[in-house]
């Protein structure tokens, strides 16, 4: 069995210096008065929802502060103290990045991590995405010398050594196929859960609401089923989404809400609706932007079995036997997408 030592490939000051300065640059473009290193982050995040109309300024904002608060001192420390990398000496190797763009800075920890292995990086971002992405490469670029010559951002991806890319399930296959010659790890479609016991408050169901509405419904980490005990009574459910109305005057939402509601009236389906959410009881695992899906049930081994049978389509689960309600849109460094360890598999490269 290979021996471990801890911190061998990875350089703790750098990482230390880039993380932190990273934070500093969304503390500034959240701010009124950048600097010149970050003002272009700034006005990108000001401007993303007329370049994607699912960025909203309120979901831009929301990314870039859940990214402050993984990124301090603490966070950071921890983090690192917790790498363990094999013994020896690791060369340098060009790691490509295809990121998703399903909601804002999405690809960032995928990112960080790259650039903390002390690895070559070639980003693809997604178009949907494009602008965030690239001006915070800037930003990070200005503030910290050597980024900018680590990093290169591409409109098409080669001259590889591994990949990490995350897509949809269909361009997950695509992935598979096209990056199977090199080490790689691939992400397809995923969400995420919610197990109620039927003993919550109003304020934990108020914080679900985050979990659900939060990016409009469209992060993996956004809870699309939830499980509840047979005789819950779902206007509970309702009563906690009412902070959320605003989202039936966003336009991309409210078509995908009209569209599935006036689909499944015609086909007969049982519906329960508030004007901006539909619940539709459903096993399958996501649900369309605009509703949310829903099980009953009588003994919480059933729900144990289900979610142990789904496993690989699910990204986390709030609520019993999981996080915390309302803590699903706000990953830590450890939060590794899909249970993969990102680290574990950049620390290995080169050897």
């Amino acid at each position: 069995m290979m021996n471990m030592v801890t911190h061998t490939s990875v350089d703790l000051d750098r990482a230390r210096t880039v993380l932190a300065a990273l934070r500093e640059g969304w503390l500034e473009a959240l701010g009124d008065a950048p600097s010149a290193s970050w003002a272009p982050l700034h006005a990108a995040m000001a401007s993303a929802e007329h370049a994607n109309g699912w960025f909203a300024p309120s979901e831009v904002r929301h990314a870039a502060e859940t990214w402050c608060t993984a990124l301090e001192d603490e966070a950071i420390e921890s983090w690192l103290e917790g790498l363990t990398v094999p013994e020896g000496e690791a060369q340098p190797v060009t790691v490509g990045l295809v990121l998703a763009g399903n909601i804002p800075f999405v690809g960032v920890h995928d990112l960080l991590c790259a650039v903390v292995s002390c690895h070559r990086v070639r980003v693809k971002p997604s178009r949907d995405d494009a602008r965030l992405t690239e001006a915070l490469i800037q930003g990070w670029a200005a503030a910290c010398p050597g980024i900018g010559e680590q990093i290169e951002i591409v409109e098409r991806l080669d001259g590889f050594d591994a990949v990490i890319a995350t897509g949809s399930r269909n361009s997950g296959r695509y992935f598979q196929h096209y990056f199977s010659k090199v080490p790689h790890i691939i992400r397809g479609q995923r969400t995420s859960v919610a197990v109620l016991d039927g003993s919550e408050t109003h304020e934990q169901m108020q914080a679900l609401s985050q979990d659900i509405f939060r990016y409009f419904g469209l992060g993996c980490r956004n809870v699309t089923q939830v499980f509840v005990p047979r005789d819950f009574d779902l206007d509970r459910l309702f009563a906690a989404f009412v902070e959320w109305t605003h989202l039936g005057d966003h336009h991309r939402y409210h078509n995908n809400y009209t569209y599935h509601k006036a689909l499944w009236l015609m086909e007969a389906v049982d519906l329960l609706e508030n004007g901006f959410v539909l619940l539709k009881e459903d096993p399958q695992w996501v649900s369309p932007v605009g509703a949310l899906h829903y099980q009953r049930y009588d003994d919480l081994a059933d729900v144990e079995a289900k979610l142990d049978a789904g496993a690989d389509e699910i990204q986390c689960r709030v609520g019993t036997g999981g996080l915390p309600f309302g803590r699903a849109q706000h990953p830590g460094l450890t939060d590794y997408a899909d249970g993969v360890n990102t680290m574990a598999f950049l620390l290995g490269l080169g050897r």
